[in-house]
């Protein structure tokens, strides 16, 4: 199978669905033909990443191609998140982001990091990371958006995509909704990766899992806080954002730095 022509699709497909979104924004209605063109998008990305799975007999874990899984993933987890969720919005962000995760994946090919160990412990730790990861990064993407509606309402008359948000209220209970959800997978990652990973300082994972642990207890502070004391906007938003820093940290920042600055595997 062409590799090649399934991710240009994809690509394509990506672009597409984010300018009928702005398309739509500003017109103030919402349609579902982007996110038949999303649908197709993740399709084709998920197909690419399959093909490479078959020939290499494991997911390539560089730092390219885990974000380009990840940001797959991210996407296919909002598209079901719409089927009973109005947040189509966050597809202005996601959806070019996994296009130019993919577009890099294919144009700057690097050394492909195999992972040898195929018991299903490790393979459920890292699912169950990559989700966590993914649903955390929705809710992080939620929150953004939720100040950038609360800032405008509060200021001056909103714009016109501020207009096609739904109201506050529910932009603020979706946004505890995906964190429950990422914190579900946090927490069944964290228990999996101290039972089954045998050495964390021969792996090089203590900061990973140490900036995981703290990430943890933010987001799970700020469910408590929310159920306990009714914590919202601010709060809400600053808590999620530091918490999926220190995740993006914990995932990432090693790989940027071993793979990409110090060339090292």
């Amino acid at each position: 199978m062409n590799t090649t022509a399934l991710a240009t699709l994809s690509i394509c497909t990506y672009l597409a669905s984010t300018l009928l979104i702005v398309r739509d924004t500003h017109r103030n209605k919402r349609q579902r033909a982007p996110l038949y063109l999303a649908w197709a998008s993740v399709s084709a990305h998920m197909t690419y990443i399959a093909v490479a799975f078959q020939q290499n007999g494991s997911f390539n874990f560089s730092f390219i191609g885990t974000a380009s899984l990840i940001s797959m993933i991210v996407a296919l987890l909002l598209l079901i998140a719409t089927l009973n969720k109005p947040v189509e919005k966050l597809g202005l962000v996601v959806f070019p982001i996994a296009a130019i995760m993919l577009a890099l994946e294919l144009n700057l090919p690097d050394k492909p990091h195999i992972l040898h160990t195929h018991t299903w412990q490790m393979s459920a730790h890292i699912l169950t990371s990559i989700i966590a990861f993914s649903l955390l990064n929705i809710a992080a993407l939620q929150a953004i958006l939720l100040a950038i509606q609360d800032q405008q309402l509060k200021s001056h008359p909103p714009k016109r995509f501020i207009q096609s948000l739904p109201p506050l209220q529910t932009m603020e209970t979706l946004l505890f909704q995906m964190l429950g959800a990422g914190l579900f997978f946090l927490t069944i990652s964290l228990v999996s990766g101290f039972i089954f990973i045998e050495d964390l300082f021969a792996q090089h994972l203590v900061h990973k899992t140490v900036l995981s642990i703290i990430a943890w207890i933010i987001f799970s502070s700020l469910l408590i806080g929310r159920l306990r004391y009714g914590w919202r906007g601010k709060t809400a938003v600053q808590w999620t954002l530091t918490g999926f820093s220190l995740l993006l940290l914990a995932y990432f920042g090693s790989k940027l730095v071993l793979e990409l600055i110090l060339k090292k595997t």
